[in-house]
C-alpha cells in the first residue's frame, strides 16, 4: 500500500497526493451487504439547518460492517479487500465456512485467502477477534468494544491501533490511540493488528473541489464574520477577535469541556497526551 504523487499538469494536481489503491482487489461491493444512504444537508426533520458546512457530495452506498464479530468459532476466508467511501480504512469481505458473507474493517497485512476467526478458539493472529482476557499482553489491537456485546467502537479509522498493557481483576488496561490509558472489561472483544490504509493521513486533496465531492461545504472562520454572527467577529480590518471561542461562546483551545462528574472518569487511569 502506497501513495501516488501526480504530475503538475493542472493547478489542482500540482500538490495532489492520493492512495495508489494497490491493496484494493474488487471494484464493486457485495450487493447483499449494501443499503441506500440518504443525505440530510445538515437539516433536521423540520428542515432547520442544525449542522453547517454540509451539503452536496457524490452519491454513496452504505456497506454494512460487522463490528460485533459474533459469528464465533467458525473460520472465514478473505475473499476481497475493498474501498469504502464511508470510512478512511479499507474493508475486507469474509466468506464463512457455512457460506455467509460479512464485511469487516481490514487490518494491516490481511491478504486475499487469509483465514480469520473470532471467539474463544481464535489465536492471536492478524484479523482474529478475541476476548481481552485471552489476548497476550503487549499485543497491538483495534476494533475494541467498550461494553460487552455492543460492538467495536474504538480504533476503527485508518492506521489506528491500541495496545493491551496489563490485566487487573475483571479489567484490562489498554493504551488508546490518543495516548489515554483506560480500563476496559476483559469480557469485551478486540481484533488483533492495526487498521489498514495507514498512509491515509499523508494524502493531500489538491483542490477545494475534492472536498465538495465528499459533501463538505466551505467553512468560514469566525474572525471574518460580523459581530451578529460570531463572538470573534467584527472589528476594522484584520482584527484578532479576542479569546478563541465557538459560535455559541464556549472557549476553545485549552478549555476542558469534559464533565468532572462523568461516570466513566473512574475507568481512566491516565489522560491523553497533550
Amino acid at each position: 500500500m502506497g501513495l501516488r504523487k501526480l504530475k503538475p499538469n493542472t493547478p489542482g494536481q500540482r500538490h495532489k497526493i492520493i492512495s495508489d489503491f494497490s491493496s484494493v482487489t474488487a471494484g464493486s461491493p457485495e450487493k447483499s451487504l449494501t443499503k441506500g444512504k440518504s443525505k440530510s444537508g445538515g437539516r433536521n426533520n423540520s428542515g432547520k439547518m442544525t449542522m453547517r458546512y454540509i451539503g452536496g457530495g457524490h452519491k454513496k452506498k452504505y456497506r454494512i460492517i460487522d463490528f460485533k464479530r459474533d459469528k464465533q468459532d467458525i473460520p472465514a476466508t478473505v475473499k476481497s479487500i475493498e474501498y469504502d467511501p464511508n470510512r478512511s480504512a479499507r474493508i475486507a469481505l469474509l466468506v464463512y465456512a457455512d457460506g455467509e458473507k460479512r464485511y469487516i474493517i481490514a487490518p494491516e497485512g490481511l491478504a486475499i485467502g487469509s483465514s480469520v476467526m473470532s471467539g474463544a478458539k481464535a489465536t492471536p493472529e492478524v484479523g482474529n477477534t478475541m476476548y481481552l482476557k485471552d489476548i497476550p499482553l503487549g499485543t497491538t489491537i483495534h476494533n475494541i468494544e467498550l461494553y460487552p456485546g455492543k460492538g467495536a467502537s474504538i480504533a476503527r479509522s485508518a492506521g489506528s491501533y491500541a495496545q493491551l498493557n496489563a490485566r487487573d481483576g475483571k479489567y484490562a488496561i489498554v493504551k488508546m490511540p490518543s495516548g489515554e490509558v483506560r480500563m476496559i472489561l476483559i469480557t469485551c472483544t478486540a481484533t488483533i493488528g492495526s487498521v489498514s490504509n495507514s498512509e491515509h493521513s499523508l494524502t493531500v486533496s489538491g483542490k477545494a473541489g475534492r472536498s465538495r465531492w465528499k459533501g463538505r461545504r466551505p467553512r468560514v472562520r469566525g474572525v471574518v464574520m460580523n459581530p451578529v454572527d460570531h463572538p470573534m467577529g467584527g472589528g476594522e480590518g484584520k482584527s484578532s477577535g479576542g479569546h478563541p471561542r465557538s459560535r455559541k461562546g464556549l472557549p476553545a483551545k485549552g478549555y476542558k469541556t469534559r464533565s468532572k462528574t462523568k461516570a466513566s472518569n473512574r475507568f481512566i487511569i491516565d489522560r491523553r497526551n497533550k
